[in-house]
């Protein structure tokens, strides 16, 4: 089962960061976002995936061409342009970077890989976000469910921290908390290549017309989780990014 990955976007949110380069790409501990995402799939061996390119897709395409070359020890004979590779490891992923165009909608981007995907189930995401969602088990309740399309509902996490009043005294502070209701759109999807024709167009937004008219259709299932979810993971602490990561990227 192949694994999309949308990561065209102008990522405007992190703007600080986008203006020289696609958000996916943005570093966290040294590894692009995009690297922690596809670690994750890969944790449960799912390691062939179609990127999606738009914005600075160029950036993308390097890191992966050079990605050998990155995670091994190197001699070169200059006067030759002769490398030779020593020690060390590579992930043993398959990658396909396809251009999706600037413009493109994420629907649109989506159904532009319709012929690398084939008449097979996949699964989507975008190249913003991780979870320690158990991808076996999304899988497993996509197949048990037999609807078109799947998508994980999360809990969001609170802006800010509140307090605990009693009689007028603060009590307690809690930092952050999940909101008790309501669940949103995770970003983790299985889909069935059926999906292609709720989409129209380049233009066509994945997040707010195809899966409308999906579950109009029934054919949506909600796989649920009440566990980490963040996306834009620029924008919490680093040091508690490493310590889900250990559990997210190499831990099934």
């Amino acid at each position: 089962m192949k694994v999309i990955i949308l990561a065209g976007g102008l990522g405007t949110r992190l703007a600080e960061e986008t203006v020289v380069k696609p958000k996916p790409m943005v570093e966290i501990g040294g590894k692009p976002m995009l690297w922690h995402i596809m670690s994750i799939y890969a944790a449960y061996g799912y390691n062939e995936f179609v990127i999606a390119l738009g914005y600075k897709g160029e950036m993308i395409k390097d890191y992966f061409l050079n990605y050998h070359h990155r995670t091994r020890s190197l001699s070169v004979i200059l006067r030759t342009g002769e490398v030779t590779i020593h020690d060390g490891e590579s992930a043993n992923w398959i990658v396909h970077l396809v251009d999706t165009g600037i413009d493109t909608q994420t629907g649109g981007r989506l159904k532009r890989l319709k012929s690398f995907i084939g008449k097979e189930p996949f699964m989507m995401t975008y190249g913003d976000g991780v979870s320690n969602v158990n991808i076996q088990e999304l899988v497993n309740f996509h197949q048990t469910e037999g609807r078109l399309a799947t998508l994980t509902a999360v809990r969001p996490p609170a802006r800010f921290g509140q307090m605990i009043i009693d009689a007028g005294r603060v009590v307690q502070f809690e930092e952050k908390p999940q909101i008790g209701e309501g669940w949103i759109n995770g970003g983790f999807f299985v889909l069935q290549p059926e999906i292609f024709d709720y989409i129209h167009d380049d233009q066509t937004s994945w997040e707010f017309d195809s899966p409308e008219k999906l579950a109009m259709a029934d054919e949506v299932s909600a796989y649920q989780r009440s566990s980490f979810w963040q996306d834009e993971m620029i924008l919490i602490p680093i040091s508690a990014l490493f310590s889900l990561l250990d559990v997210v990227c190499y831990t099934v």
